[in-house]
């Protein structure tokens, strides 16, 4: 028995003088110890935003783990980040290539997840020239006024009840229709709808689910068997279903209609596309899978990263009654005796802006962005870092990090009345979308929905939660971490007529 015991820990010393020799690059970055096989995998908890907070604490803002086999270069810094996505933007440009990617993402062919390259290139430009330019936001401005009001009549039916209204669902299935109206040209009613969204939830939980097999390739196989896989295809082709019918009926009324249109009479992204297949106007051809792909992109993307911020804003607001008062009383005075905020109004509310920035820094709706990878070996901060190191950047750290901010647990909108630091990725302090060539594209588009709905919410409705003074004690801050980071629990609270 003891020669056994001997044998099994003199097995386990080489094993880990191994392991530790394998992964041991010259001058690497620090990087607290690791298990043979898992590496850090056993640090990450539930709340992995979290976690590498405090481990930049103790090994600095640009350390390295090791999730498995996989290398990971975690930043939690403005000037690190800066490094990643400006100094060496180009070498940190690409995205890692996973087989659920692969499953969900037509074989990453979407703009989020696509290789960089020239592929990566041609398909972005369509997104930023023809799907998310200001001048595209703008024509689709009828569309988020419309679905807004429709908000507005469920809340006063609430409201002359006396029921309490879950803000999460509501703002959920507003954010839904809007983005299926503008990407899809049709939104989806009743049961239609019920299922949309239950197939969207599932994409996205599917998207956020850590999978074992990306980092110890020899396990995957517990992947497989579990029915993982299986469940992310089955989900993959309910979806592909779905876009094939919109695109088939797109074509169907355009083969019926006028077919010399130029893009900038289309309602709708699906019109668009089809006009850049059909004229190949950007010099390049895209099919079908190209197509279902950024459509994809678009509304997966769009429905659940608006709706959670708004839910978060939401949630402070009504934690902060002085904050809520204080866009109330903006929003009436630029709006005067009128009901409805328009998007004409919107320049004029600075505080409403500071309230979205605020709420963006405390919760950004995806906290660790999405990873890069560098495509070669490269000296950052005088550190080795080898080609094809995963890289993630902990946007939710930096913007609560006190050397920059100013009490940062707390909500203090006022902190960007006179601030010029913005959101589009000029000041790393504040990068909620990214920034550099895999910044998100879709600020324009997402900003729009973001101000008008909030500022119609605080506008036509007092707010209140349930249980009052109690409730307000009682709200429950919980958060749920997965592809994007919503409350735990549904949001209730009641409404009364301004």
């Amino acid at each position: 028995m003891l020669l056994i015991i001997s044998s099994i820990f003199l097995i386990l010393f080489f094993l880990i003088k191994w392991y530790s020799n394998s992964t041991k690059t010259t001058n690497s970055p620090p990087s607290p110890p690791k298990f043979p096989i898992i590496g850090n995998l056993h640090q990450l908890g539930l709340f992995p935003h979290r976690t590498f907070q405090s481990l930049a604490k103790e090994y600095g803002p640009l350390m390295q783990i090791h999730l498995g086999s996989v290398p990971v270069l975690l930043i939690s810094s403005p000037e690190a980040a800066s490094e990643i996505m400006k100094t060496h933007d180009r070498v940190f440009a690409n995205r890692p290539q996973t087989k659920l990617y692969d499953i969900l993402l037509y074989d990453c062919k979407d703009v989020s997840t696509a290789e960089y390259g020239e592929y990566w290139r041609q398909i972005r430009s369509i997104c930023v020239l023809h799907l998310l330019s200001a001048k595209r936001v703008q024509s689709l401005r009828a569309i988020r006024e419309e679905e807004i009001g429709l908000m507005m009549e469920k809340i006063k039916h609430s409201s002359s009840i006396s029921l309490p209204v879950d803000i999460s669902e509501l703002l959920s299935t507003t954010i839904n229709d809007i983005v299926c109206r503008v990407a899809l040209g049709r939104k989806y009613e009743g049961e239609s709808r019920k299922g949309f969204k239950k197939l969207l939830m599932d994409f996205t939980e599917l998207l956020g689910t850590f999978v074992v097999g990306d980092y110890v390739p020899w396990l995957d196989w517990l992947t497989n068997v579990s029915g993982f896989y299986s469940r992310a295809k089955k989900v993959a082709k309910k979806l592909d279903d779905l876009l094939e019918d919109v695109v088939e009926d797109h074509i169907t009324r355009q083969k019926e209609g006028n077919d010399g249109l130029d893009s900038e009479d289309f309602g709708d992204f699906v019109d668009v596309l089809l006009w850049i297949q059909r004229t190949e106007s950007l010099g390049f051809p895209i099919d079908r899978t190209v197509i279902k792909a950024l459509l994809l992109d678009m509304f997966s993307a769009g429905t659940d990263t608006i709706s959670t911020l708004l839910e978060w804003a939401m949630t402070e607001l009504l934690k902060h009654p002085n904050i809520m008062k204080k866009l109330q009383e903006e929003a009436k005075s630029v709006a005067g005796d009128r009901t409805n905020i328009t998007e004409d109004d919107l320049g004029n509310m600075k505080y409403l802006q500071a309230v979205i920035k605020e709420t963006l820094r405390l919760h950004p709706p995806i906290p660790l962005l999405v990873p890069r990878e560098n495509r070669q070996d490269i000296k950052l901060k005088g550190y080795h870092i080898k080609a094809g190191t995963r890289v993630i950047i902990n946007a939710w750290a930096i913007a609560r990090d006190p050397t920059y901010w100013d009490q940062p647990e707390e909500f203090k909108p006022e902190r960007f009345l006179n601030n010029s630091i913005d959101i589009k990725g000029n000041d790393f302090e504040l990068i909620p979308f990214g920034a550099g060539r895999r910044g998100c594209p879709g600020i324009v588009y997402a900003m729009a929905a973001n101000e008008l709905v909030l500022a119609n919410l605080v506008h036509q409705f007092k707010w209140e939660l349930p249980d009052g003074v109690a409730g307000l004690e009682a709200l429950d801050m919980s958060e749920t971490f997965g592809l994007t980071m919503h409350r735990k629990t549904p949001l209730l609270a009641v409404a009364t007529l301004n």
